[in-house]
């Protein structure tokens, strides 16, 4: 485990007890106490979590916006400082670079926040299509990321600070505020992965520990909890929240993954994907992300095949015991003549043909 990255925050997992796991490359927390627990504890108060493994990237320059209208499929310049987007970086051929949140700082100065396991590469693939006045810089190191979810995480946050939290809109964020106790101010936006309300909170990472001790002793009446990957994963896949390498990736584009909303062909710029995503648009994708939900006992796991009979028409891209629900259920990457609401298939659990019928998408909504 001694080549794994760790994040500022290593040592309170330690503290807290925590099971970590190689994930990309980091060294990370599974979980604290359970997954169930702590997905519980998220839904019904909230739950802080680690994710200073994400990547920051600056873009700056009088070209900035221009290039980033080239480089993502949302229209960047619906931006304003102060307010935040969820867009997606695409190849030529509609497949998927990254999946991220841009926010505008500032006129002509730009923060992207893109997945941690594609940190390079997104880096690499920004470079190589840099043109104009436009300034790059991979600021990961600089910043701690801590994401705190669920029902109590305004009430809990608000008490460690002076800035008027319900003043921030989803999708909007406000930079420099300031925390009791803690030497550093930081960036706070009201953006998430759980289908909670919640936040997102981005520091110089000398004042990440800090904050995570305030936030868990401010949130210790709400029972708010520390809390790891697995539970994250089971969050955001009940509110149907696209992961990188399973909903999306090189050969899944964003249409077929149903995030037609932040790919605006429209838009007068070309941007990188623009006209096979358009086609895939108009024409509709021979491919469908829709969730399914098990008939027979069983759970469909990631990539587990799904047929029609013999036929292989699919794949889950993620599947388990939704701890919301208790059903077992998955997303899964469809050809479109079976992507209809209702529609019975067959997924290979193993060595068993189990029966599962498409079903509505996000399994929870808040």
């Amino acid at each position: 485990m001694s080549d794994l990255k760790r994040t500022p925050l290593y040592p309170e997992y330690e503290k807290h007890g925590a099971k970590t796991i190689d994930f990309g490359g980091w060294d990370l927390p599974v979980q604290f106490s359970s997954i169930k627990e702590e997905h519980e504890a998220t839904r019904s108060r909230a739950g802080l979590f680690d994710v200073s493994h994400m990547g920051e990237v600056v873009v700056k320059g009088k070209d900035s916006l221009s290039f980033l209208q080239k480089m993502l499929t949302n229209d960047v310049s619906k931006l304003e400082p102060g307010k935040a987007q969820y867009t997606i970086m695409c190849y030529e051929d509609g497949g998927t670079v990254d999946d991220l949140i841009v926010y505008q700082l500032e006129e002509e100065n730009y923060l992207l926040v893109v997945n941690a396991a594609n940190r390079q590469k997104d880096f690499d693939w920004l470079k190589e299509h840099a043109e104009g006045d436009v300034q790059l810089e991979d600021v990961s190191d600089e910043y701690v990321q801590l994401a705190l979810q669920g029902p109590a995480a305004e009430e809990t946050l608000q008490s460690l600070t002076d800035t008027k939290l319900s003043t921030i809109k989803f999708f909007r964020f406000k930079s420099d505020v300031q925390f009791k106790g803690v030497k550093d101010g930081g960036i706070v936006s009201r953006t998430g992965y759980t289908g909670e309300d919640g936040f997102e909170i981005y520091l110089p990472s000398r004042s990440g520990a800090d904050l995570w001790q305030a936030i868990l002793q401010a949130g210790e009446s709400h029972g708010v909890k520390p809390v790891g990957l697995g539970a994250r994963d089971t969050l955001r896949f009940e509110a149907n929240l696209a992961l990188y390498g399973q909903e999306l990736s090189k050969d899944i584009s964003p249409i077929e993954a149903g995030l037609n909303f932040a790919v605006k062909v429209n838009k007068e710029e070309d941007f990188i994907g623009k006209d096979a995503l358009k086609k895939q648009k108009e024409e509709g994708p021979s491919r469908k992300l829709v969730g399914i939900e098990m008939i027979d006992k069983g759970i469909p796991r990631t990539h587990y095949e799904v047929l029609n009979g013999d036929e292989k028409i699919g794949f889950v891209t993620t599947g388990t015991q939704s701890p919301t629900l208790g059903k077992n259920v998955g997303l899964a990457l469809l050809n479109r003549e079976y992507a209809e609401i209702g529609t019975e298939v067959t997924v290979q659990v193993r060595k068993r043909k189990l029966k599962a019928k498409v079903v509505d998408t996000p399994f929870y909504k808040r």
